[in-house]
C-alpha cells in the first residue's frame, strides 16, 4: 500500500511538472512607449505584417516588411533569429497577435506584440516614414 501511494504521488509530481507551460516562450503585448525602448534593443527584429500596399503608406522606421497574407509568410518569417526579440506590428493588433502566436508555436523566444498596432503608433505620434 505505502509503495502505491509513493508511486501514485511520483506520477502525479510528474505529470504536474510536465504540464507548466513554457514561460520562455511568451507574448508580450505592449504600449507605443514600451515599443519605442525596445526598438533600442541592437539586436531587436522590428516586423510589420501588412501589406506592401499598407507598409508603403507609412511604416516604423527600421521595419522589415513581411506581410501575413503572403503564401510564403511562414517561410519569410522562419528566416527570423528565434533567439533575438520580435517586435511586430500590422494596422490594428489583429494580425500581428495571429502572426505572434504562429511565432510561439515555431519556438520563438522573445516575442513583442504593437498594442493598438500602426494606428495607436501613429496617433500617439511616434515616429513614421512612408516610402516613395
Amino acid at each position: 500500500m505505502k509503495t502505491s501511494s509513493i508511486i501514485l504521488s511520483l506520477c502525479l509530481t510528474l505529470f504536474v511538472l510536465g504540464c507548466k507551460p513554457d514561460v520562455q516562450s511568451e507574448i508580450n503585448v505592449v504600449s507605443p512607449q514600451e515599443m519605442q525602448e525596445l526598438l533600442q534593443l541592437d539586436s531587436a527584429q522590428l516586423v510589420d505584417v501588412r501589406t506592401a500596399k499598407e507598409y508603403k503608406a507609412g511604416y516604423i522606421p527600421n521595419s522589415q516588411n513581411i506581410d501575413f497574407t503572403s503564401p510564403t509568410f511562414e517561410d519569410d518569417i522562419k528566416s527570423l533569429d528565434k533567439e533575438k526579440p520580435v517586435l511586430l506590428y500590422c494596422q490594428k493588433g489583429g494580425r500581428s497577435a495571429k502572426c505572434a502566436k504562429k511565432m510561439k508555436d515555431l519556438g520563438f523566444k522573445k516575442i513583442y506584440d504593437l498594442q493598438g498596432g500602426f494606428s495607436k503608433w501613429k496617433h500617439d505620434g511616434f515616429l513614421i516614414n512612408k516610402k516613395s
